[in-house]
């Protein structure tokens, strides 16, 4: 089992999720709900993964907050 990080934002227009899989290209979907938006994220994924491991070109380091003053 392996298991991947997705980034998530959320329009504040639309209210539409959209979220990515840092490190894999083409990697990415929208949903309304958080849910649909996983098992899309997780449906990419699996079709990526059919023709091996692609090679990551990045990596989720974190998140970091910036204070302005």
């Amino acid at each position: 089992m392996k298991t991947y990080t997705a980034v998530i934002e959320r329009c504040a227009d639309t209210g539409i999720y959209i979220g990515y899989v840092p490190g894999f290209p083409g990697a990415h979907s929208q949903s309304d709900t958080l849910d649909e938006l996983n098992r899309n994220l997780k449906e990419v994924v699996e079709m990526m993964l059919e023709d091996g491991d692609p090679k990551m070109e990045s990596e989720f380091a974190g998140i970091q907050n910036v204070v302005l003053a």
